[in-house]
């Protein structure tokens, strides 16, 4: 496999490919990563999303309603700990454009946000301004994009966004890093034209138990779980799963969608479901059964 290596949206990528991509595969995934950014940052002082919380509006963008609509019934699942309308609140714990990581009181996200934002395929329109966030399923959303760009490409094809992974054809063998150790892995799982997204309370995390995993409702970090995997076809399937798992309804949103996923509590124990393919080097505490039909 050819490897090429390059840092975009403040996180490292990685694309494998049989062969090594031509100038213009290069250069449409660069537009495409670009573009996303542009539109969607909320750290970027000319995106749409940050003109949105200063006045307003509508935003246009490609990705709206495939988003949007996941956020609904991720919204849902989780009696709305999961809200794009979050990112005032990750700003008040200090993760905001400036990175000042130094918190004030937590902020609940708007409760009503479904009747706060509106949107179609391509469009969102916010009635009063706020600031959306789309870290709960955004990269995996890009790392779809991205792979969707190189579909000419023949051969195995591997796309990592940071830690976000799709694969096409050959089978990849990929670690389920230990939150808390860096250095070890709890498991491994083998992907063929799957994604794996994870998420853990380890990364960007500040300050005394901070951490980007906020319930919107409360706008303060959760405690329970410290790090989730998720499998899916699709890569924003995963990683809006792989949030989804830090509440309660994420593993009954995971059965409704056909993904399989792991998650360690802060307590050390370990859950999956019951299809999950990873083969895992720490006993689960108990197999999670899938919700009544």
């Amino acid at each position: 496999m050819v490897v090429w290596r390059f840092e975009a949206i403040g996180t490292r990528w990685e694309i494998d490919s049989s062969a090594e991509l031509s100038a213009d595969a290069r250069a449409a995934v660069t537009a495409t990563i670009d573009r996303f950014d542009r539109e969607w940052s909320r750290f970027r002082a000319d995106s749409l999303v940050t003109r949105l919380s200063v006045d307003g509006g509508s935003l246009t963008a490609a990705d709206a309603g495939a988003m949007l609509d996941a956020y609904r019934e991720l919204s849902e699942a989780t009696a709305g700990a999961v809200n794009p309308l979050v990112g005032e609140s990750l700003n008040a714990l200090g993760y905001n454009a400036d990175y000042t990581l130094v918190p004030r009181e937590p902020r609940a996200a708007p409760g009503d946000w479904m009747q706060r934002l509106d949107w179609s395929t391509d469009r969102a329109t916010l009635s009063a301004p706020a600031l959306i966030d789309v870290g709960a399923l955004g990269k995996g959303r890009l790392v779809d994009r991205v792979m969707e760009v190189l579909e000419p490409v023949s051969g195995d094809l591997v796309v990592d966004g940071g830690g976000d992974l799709r694969v096409r054809g050959a089978a990849v063998r990929v670690g389920l890093e230990h939150p808390y150790d860096a250095t070890k892995a709890i498991g491994v799982v083998t992907l063929r034209d799957a994604a794996l997204c994870a998420s853990a309370v380890n990364r960007r995390a500040w300050g005394d138990g901070l951490h980007h995993v906020l319930d919107a409702r409360t706008g303060v970090p959760v405690r329970t779980w410290a790090a989730t995997w998720a499998i899916a076809p699709d890569a924003m399937s995963a990683d809006a799963v792989a949030t989804a798992l830090f509440f309660d309804g994420g593993p009954e949103l995971a059965a409704s969608w056909g993904v399989e996923w792991v998650r360690m509590a802060t307590d050390g124990r370990v859950e999956r479901s019951p299809g999950c393919p990873a083969e895992l080097f720490i006993a689960t505490d108990r197999t999670r059964p899938a919700p009544p039909k």
